[in-house]
């Protein structure tokens, strides 16, 4: 995957399971529509009211012809369709980055034995 879709979302605090549900029915709606799911993430600490997406493909053509699809996908719009009349999202913000070559999936170190 050359690009990820980093998406941020102004949830409500209040409908934080009615979110979570959201995205585990997205689970299977976006790989059929052709992105890569790499995860959603909700807050745990601090700020209560910011969630996030990444969803990476191989091109922008790629996320343009992934968008089309989940907008004609019958699934994927009955979930977006729950969001909007739940009001579980108030804002979103996209942005496309690309991976440092080198940098992703390194794992923790074991810790040193003293």
């Amino acid at each position: 995957m050359t690009i990820t879709c980093v998406i941020r979302y102004e949830i409500d605090p209040f409908q934080r399971d009615g979110f979570k549900k959201h995205a585990e029915n997205l689970v299977s709606i976006i790989p059929r529509c052709g992105g890569h799911l790499v995860g959603y993430f909700l807050p745990h600490e601090g700020t209560n009211d910011v969630a996030w997406a990444l969803i990476a493909f191989d091109s922008l053509a790629s996320y343009e012809a992934y968008r089309a699809r989940l907008k004609a996908d019958p699934e994927g719009r009955g979930n977006f369709a729950m969001a909007t009349a739940k009001r579980l999202i108030l804002r979103e913000e996209r942005n496309f980055v690309e991976v440092v070559d080198g940098t992703f999936g390194i794992a923790a170190a074991p810790p040193a034995e003293r």
